[in-house]
């Protein structure tokens, strides 16, 4: 029986060590995390530091432009075979800003005539290849870029994009 009561006594001082080995344990893995929680912290940030000045002589982005959809014209087309041609056609401008567009909207039914005289100037072999639109979208911005007032500068249209477009 004293062997019994050797053993059971043993076991209590083997037991003191091993929750002292393991607050130590965790003490030693919180430290260890601290410092690579620091470590990552500085690395990002001096990162970040030394990108800054680059971003900071970088151009600025371009402006977003604005786009200002005109109600589409019916238009007749010259003809030299004798039947009647009609071309639809729904434009949106391109503008680089609000202040082009109010300016645009201002003087609108002039731009409007101008555009019907010449579209209805156009032939319809004219218009049916890829490149006859392209053409005609390049004369339509520099004709929407005219000032009405010679000594007015012209609007700045950076493009003229088509939504409707049908020769019949």
């Amino acid at each position: 029986m004293a062997t019994t009561t050797a053993t059971q006594q043993a076991a209590p001082q083997s037991a003191q060590p091993g929750p002292l080995k393991r607050i130590l344990l965790i003490v030693l893995i919180a430290l260890v995390a601290a410092g690579a929680a620091g470590g990552g912290v500085w690395f990002f940030m001096s990162r970040h530091a030394t990108s800054a000045p680059a971003a900071a002589s970088a151009p600025p982005p371009p402006a977003v432009p604005v786009y200002y959809p005109l109600e589409p014209m019916t238009v007749n087309l010259q003809s030299d075979d004798g039947e009647t041609h009609y071309l639809r056609i729904g434009l949106t401008l391109k503008l680089d800003s609000q202040a082009t567009q109010d300016a645009l909207v201002a003087r609108m039914p002039e731009i409007r005539s101008r555009l019907l005289l010449a579209l209805s100037n156009k032939h319809p072999s004219d218009l049916a290849p890829l490149e006859g639109k392209r053409a005609l979208a390049t004369e339509l911005a520099a004709i929407i870029s005219q000032p009405t007032d010679p000594r007015g500068t012209p609007a700045k249209v950076e493009g003229v994009l088509f939504t409707e477009f049908v020769v019949q």
